[in-house]
């Protein structure tokens, strides 16, 4: 196991770093006045203390498939290319509302559960996003056709009824993560994302600001009603934000999220950093004074055709900010281009074992989450 260094990284409440328009400090409900059980208020103190140590690394559905493999029982592109797992591994809800056996992505429900379950048997994070499919038109999430999706599932709206079952779907996955003894297993909940784009149904142009948070509290509002106490909540843009003020526009508010962030990917080198760096000040100011956990929640370079990218690129680009992670998307076995991690003998596999080796990153022999 590598050794990492201590770097004291204090975050001071109301700190304002140089980087965009002046943030407001709003009222904050204590945490503890949410019920949530002690192994999730545990992680939420320990990704709060992360930053201190260095960075997570994550990778989306990681130990599900990969290039060349499905379902192998143990397996994963990273670990198979630096001998650990990733701290953070994110899974995707998408086509639970239709109350089948698979996601969006043709991965059983099970094994997603199961996955789950070992994660947190490492020590590790595990992530749930949600491209819920478009209930007002019937297609997937990235059905833009009708700008009055979101106030249709709002109370009162024509497809409320039908939301609140999907709803109560959500919860009812969330509530069965549990290991064979019967503890409920934390996870992080990051619906609605990439909001300040146009391409989900929950984009900016296709709802108000207002209908935007009622979507957001009236989805934790259902699952705190059904029994979900084990879920922290994040929210993530994309890097349109250029400041504070556009960044929390639609921010539904500090009693309900945990952790702030943004998706960003590289097609440009150049661009890409400009944009991350500038979406990165933004929310470095943003969590100082929120008192928020933030991560660069996607990320990614299809294909990693350049063989530095782990320590040329991204690593100089994000080392400098307090993040609790960082996280690449999927390594598609359909689709043998669409990778964002490493696989044996990878253009890139050489220097991911290089960023894994950095004493700023952290995989899932370094992280306990829930001591």
């Amino acid at each position: 196991m590598k050794t990492k260094g201590m770097l004291a990284v204090l975050l001071t409440a109301g700190m304002l770093s140089s980087c965009g328009g002046a943030a407001k400090k709003q009222q904050t409900v204590s945490d503890t006045t949410v019920a949530r059980t002690p192994e999730t208020e545990q992680l939420l103190t320990n990704l709060k203390q992360t930053p201190a140590r260095g960075i997570m690394f994550g990778h989306h559905d990681d130990t599900v498939y990969g290039i060349g493999w499905e379902g192998d029982e143990g397996r994963s592109d990273v670990q198979s290319v630096c001998g650990d797992y990733p701290a953070v591994i994110s899974f995707d809800l998408g086509e639970l509302e239709l109350g089948g056996d698979l996601n969006l992505d043709k991965v059983a429900f099970d094994k997603i559960r199961k996955e789950i379950v070992n994660q947190y048997q490492r020590g590790g994070l595990a992530s749930l996003s949600w491209h819920s499919r478009n209930p007002k038109t019937g297609g997937d999430a990235w059905d833009v056709s009708d700008s009055t999706v979101v106030s249709s599932i709002l109370p009162g709206g024509a497809n409320h009824a039908k939301f609140a079952g999907w709803l109560e779907s959500v919860a009812g996955f969330i509530n069965s993560l549990q290991t064979p003894e019967g503890t409920k297993i934390p996870v992080l909940f990051r619906p609605w994302h990439e909001h300040t784009g146009n391409w989900f149904w929950w984009g900016e142009k296709l709802c108000s600001t207002e209908d935007y948070k009622s979507l957001w509290h009236m989805t934790v509002d259902s699952l705190r009603a059904h029994g979900v106490d084990n879920a922290l909540y994040a929210y993530s843009s994309g890097t349109e934000p250029k400041d504070t003020v556009h960044y929390l526009e639609r921010y539904p508010g500090d009693e309900i999220i945990d952790v702030i962030g943004f998706d960003a990917y590289q097609f440009d080198r150049d661009v890409f950093l400009s944009s991350l760096d500038k979406s990165l000040c933004v929310l470095d100011t943003v969590a100082r004074v929120h008192g928020k956990v933030m991560a660069v929640t996607e990320a990614g370079y299809e294909g990693v055709p350049d063989a530095r990218w782990w320590t040329g690129t991204l690593l100089p680009a994000i080392e400098k900010y307090p993040l609790a992670y960082v996280l690449v998307w999927r390594n598609a076995r359909e689709k043998v281009t669409h990778f964002y991690a490493p696989y044996p003998g990878q253009a890139s596999a050489g220097d991911f074992v290089e960023f894994y080796n950095h004493p700023k990153t952290l995989f899932a022999k370094e992280v306990n989450l829930y001591e």
